[in-house]
C-alpha cells in the first residue's frame, strides 16, 4: 500500500493498493502530482527518482508522517498486519475496509451518528398506507 500525507495536516490524503512496483506508484502518482507540492518527502525507494527530480525530492524519515499514518491503519485494521481466518483477504474488501477507517479517522464518530439516527427515524416512521 502506497499512502500520501501533508506533513501539517493529519489523515491520509490519497493511497493505492498494490506492491512497491514503479507501475502501482505511477497511479498514486497521477493523483499527487496535480498538486503541485513544493518538494516530496520520500523513504528513498528507488521508484521515485523515476516520477520525482532531483531539486523536489527529499529522502528523510524525520519529515514525514507516513509511519505513523500506516501504525494508525494497522491498529485499526488487522487484516493489515496479519494473515488470519478473521476476515475475507479478497482485495475489493480491503479496500473497502481501508475507504471505511480512514473516513472514521478523518470525520469520526458524528457520521456514523448521524447515520444510526436517521435509519432509526426511518424505522421509526410508520410507511404511507399501511394500517
Amino acid at each position: 500500500m502506497w499512502t500520501a500525507v501533508n506533513k501539517n495536516i493529519p489523515g491520509i490524503l490519497a493511497w493505492v493498493l498494490g506492491d512497491r512496483s514503479s507501475e502501482t506508484f505511477k497511479v498514486l502518482w497521477q493523483i499527487i502530482s496535480c498538486w503541485h507540492s513544493y518538494f516530496y518527502v520520500t523513504d528513498g525507494n528507488p521508484v521515485y527518482p523515476c516520477f520525482i527530480s532531483n531539486e523536489d525530492h527529499i529522502v528523510s524519515k524525520t519529515m514525514t508522517r507516513v509511519e505513523g499514518e500506516n501504525s494508525r491503519l494497522r491498529h485499526y485494521l488487522a487484516r493489515l498486519h496479519r494473515k488470519t481466518f478473521c476476515y475475507s483477504k479478497s482485495e475489493e474488501m480491503l479496500r473497502y475496509s481501508i475507504r471505511l477507517v480512514i473516513h472514521y479517522l478523518k470525520y469520526g464518530t458524528d457520521v456514523l451518528r448521524a447515520l444510526c439516527a436517521r435509519k432509526l427515524q426511518a424505522m421509526a416512521t410508520p410507511a404511507a398506507g399501511i394500517a
